[in-house]
């Protein structure tokens, strides 16, 4: 069932404790650890941006104030690179303040991820919005976002992403189970679980941040128990949903999203984001893929000597 509504706002949960990452999150938000020199958060809202969601809602928590500093002005520094005629550094200043509409409500408690998109309740009131995390990011060529609203214009229900990992991989996520549509990258959703074990697993098709709901969430997600974990789960709300009927506002569709996606939120991964960040900079690569090169040759000719 089509649905014309349009897609206008997105929400970024933002206010997880970022314990991964002690002690540099103890004061810094994990959000806003930087991916060469921008942070990860100001990605994520240019994702947003990009497929034409500019009014933008951080659902945040306690020791969070430099997310809304970041997108805030901050003239007196933006005064200093005036002075020195720093018109680059200035531009760059000026791109996060400028980059959207910026809105904050605050978790009051962890608890989980479906009570955080809650709170975004009284600011989207009855319509179709967009959720994405804030540490998970999707590399600005792969148009997931754009696919993603365009299958709830035709479909109508709420649309999530899904990518394919390997069986050992589907414990740490939210796990689905499809069934095939007349198109290749769309499948309806029939069940979901939330970190099954590999045994109990529907499938290989995992969860990734990204998700446009149907407004219908909300009422779902206030009578949604707290489920793994103790914490009230989107999962949860979604799964809810897929059994729903379409006029009700239900009904829940997955992209088979094959791009290229960064997950900010563990040490691992992050790292790699960063180095293949620096890689593909004009501005960097130059010099640093040369040390890069030299550096990985170094370590395995020490590995390769302590080895023999």
């Amino acid at each position: 069932m089509a649905d014309s509504a349009r897609v206008l706002k997105a929400v970024v949960p933002a206010a997880g404790l970022g314990t991964r990452f002690l002690p540099a999150t103890k004061a810094t938000p994990k959000e806003m650890l930087p991916i060469v020199d921008k942070p990860a958060i100001q990605y994520v809202v240019e994702e947003a941006v990009d497929a034409g969601l500019s009014d933008v809602l951080m659902v945040t928590g306690r020791s969070k104030r430099s997310i809304e500093d970041h997108f805030d002005r901050a003239y007196e520094l933006e005064e200093a690179l005036r002075a020195k005629g720093d018109e680059e550094r200035l531009g760059a200043v000026h791109e996060s303040s400028d980059l959207a509409i910026m809105h904050y409500v605050r978790q009051g408690e962890p608890r989980g991820l479906g009570h955080a998109v809650h709170c975004a309740r009284q600011h989207v009131g009855n319509e179709p919005f967009a959720v994405l995390l804030g540490d998970d990011m999707i590399d600005a060529r792969d148009k997931l976002l754009h696919r993603m609203i365009e299958v709830r214009r035709q479909y109508g229900g709420s649309v999530i992403a899904l990518m394919e990992v390997e069986p050992d991989q589907v414990s740490a996520y939210g796990c689905a189970a499809i069934e095939a549509t007349d198109e290749d990258d769309v499948v309806r959703i029939s069940d979901l679980v939330e970190k099954p074990s590999a045994e109990e697993a529907p499938s290989n098709w995992i969860i990734i941040g990204r998700y446009v709901c149907d407004p219908a969430v909300f009422d779902v997600l206030e009578k949604t128990p707290p489920g793994r974990g103790g914490e009230i789960q989107l999962t949860d709300a979604l799964r809810t949903l897929a059994d729903m009927p379409a006029e009700a506002g239900g009904g829940v569709y997955g992209i088979k999203f094959r791009g290229r996606r960064y997950d900010t939120g563990n040490k691992l991964e992050y790292l790699c984001t960063v180095v293949q960040f620096a890689s593909e900079r004009p501005d960097l690569a130059p010099e640093f893929m040369p040390w890069l090169r030299e550096f990985v040759r170094r370590q395995d000719a020490e590995n390769g000597a302590k080895d023999g």
